[in-house]
């Protein structure tokens, strides 16, 4: 329906689901974007919830939008030879190439859940734009790759992004490998400047962990903290963190599907970084190397490889999805990622038939272990209804024309 007050209601939710209380039957009133009432409130216009399940909106912490354009590309092959593969592609990829294929993701990405996301590419200026058409969150910066882009250059394209409601510029750094010391400070100056924060994979090998420590001798995280970057730093993948270097993080990424898909091995160590206090997030990765930008498909995954790797059930599934909620807007700095008074407006209504058996006492194991993208009903950013059946109709006509584009540059 459409909204015409300021404020309104979604009336009788079947389940409201937060990672550690559950809800049934009971209303949200939503006002200037923000939850007012969890309850029996009614205000405003009345948007009936009873087929649905709300949860909060889900934060994919680490993606790279662009990639979806090489999706199945180069699928069998180990982090260093795929890199080389897609490095090559990234040298002759134009940027309104980029723009065509981060829009294409960005609709995915809502479609499935997502209402805030955490971009690592070349084309920031694209996706605050597309970001703000459709209505997502996006965090997002020029990237410092020296073999792509003289790193000046990029600090000054950077301290030309601004901020708006659904963006905030970020500063990315692709890896300690494909970068210098020089260039590291660079980062920490910028970040510091434009109070935001660096987003950088680091350890994800265990041959760039050995690189790292013969040529500085450190292993990565602790090269970080010796540069004074780690404590503003959020770090991703440290699949090949080393014990005393847990100490150092503050911000940890798991991305568990492409870590698994590029044979990185390693793990990441979920539990000793709860244990000392670090807010843990999930991402999905490129399109390129998961091959999907579904959450819901990442937080079973992140739970999985956790028990295969540590052999025992200690990560349970609230703990995944307090990570896509909760920790992903402690990350973003929005008081968001749950459903309660004075939270930011960012909800997912899932379609409550797909969800069988539908019981109180399962229903947070059927959202992480069984749910699928497909399942979304509705999406709500900021307080808007950003996504329902009638966008997804909208959705599917603008995706016909970019998947021609699209196809024309894969051709």
């Amino acid at each position: 329906m459409q909204i015409r007050n300021n404020g309104y209601t979604l009336k009788n939710c079947r389940f409201i689901v937060n990672y550690d209380k559950i809800l049934e039957n009971v209303n949200i009133v939503i006002q200037n974007g923000y939850i007012k009432n969890v309850g029996r409130e009614v205000e405003g216009d009345e948007v009936d919830c009873s087929e649905y399940i709300a949860i909060p909106g889900l934060v994919n912490a680490h993606t790279h939008t662009p990639m979806i354009i090489l999706r199945g590309y180069y699928d069998d092959a180990e982090l260093t030879e795929w890199l080389k593969k897609i490095w090559e592609f990234e040298k002759v990829f134009k940027l309104n190439e980029m723009n065509i294929a981060s829009e294409l993701a960005i609709m995915e990405m809502l479609s499935k859940g997502t209402t805030a996301f955490i971009d690592m590419y070349f084309n920031p200026e694209g996706v605050k734009e597309i970001a703000e058409k459709y209505g997502i969150r996006a965090y997002a910066g020029y990237t410092f790759l020296n073999s792509l882009f003289e790193p000046h250059e990029i600090d000054k394209k950077q301290r030309q992004l601004k901020t708006s409601e659904l963006f905030k510029p970020i500063v990315n750094v692709h890896s300690i490998y494909s970068t210098s010391i020089e260039t590291l400070k660079l980062a920490k100056q910028i970040a510091e400047e434009t109070d935001t924060w660096i987003h950088i994979h680091v350890s994800e090998t265990r041959s760039e962990i050995y690189e790292i420590k013969k040529k500085y001798g450190k292993f990565p995280v602790e090269l970080l903290n010796e540069l004074g970057i780690v404590k503003n730093a959020q770090l991703v993948h440290l699949g090949w963190i080393a014990n005393w270097e847990l100490r150092y993080v503050n911000q940890a990424t798991h991305c568990p599907t492409s870590n698994m898909k590029l044979a990185t091995a390693g793990f990441f160590p979920f539990k000793e970084l709860m244990e000392n206090g670090v807010n843990i997030t999930i991402g999905t990765d490129g399109a390129a190397s998961n091959n999907s930008l579904d959450m819901f498909r990442e937080m079973k995954n992140a739970v999985l490889l956790q028990r295969h790797s540590y052999w025992d059930v200690g990560v349970k599934a609230f703990h995944a999805f307090r990570a896509a909620t909760e920790n992903g807007y402690k990350l973003i700095n929005l008081k968001g990622g749950r459903i309660e008074e004075g939270y930011i407006a960012d909800i997912v209504l899932l379609k409550k038939d797909k969800l069988y058996p539908l019981r109180k006492d399962r229903i947070l194991s059927n959202i992480v272990y069984y749910t699928v993208g497909e399942y979304v009903g509705k999406v709500i950013v900021n307080g808007r209804i950003v996504y329902d059946e009638k966008v997804e109709r909208e959705f599917d006509k603008r995706r016909r024309e970019l998947l021609k584009l699209l196809d024309e540059i894969i051709s």
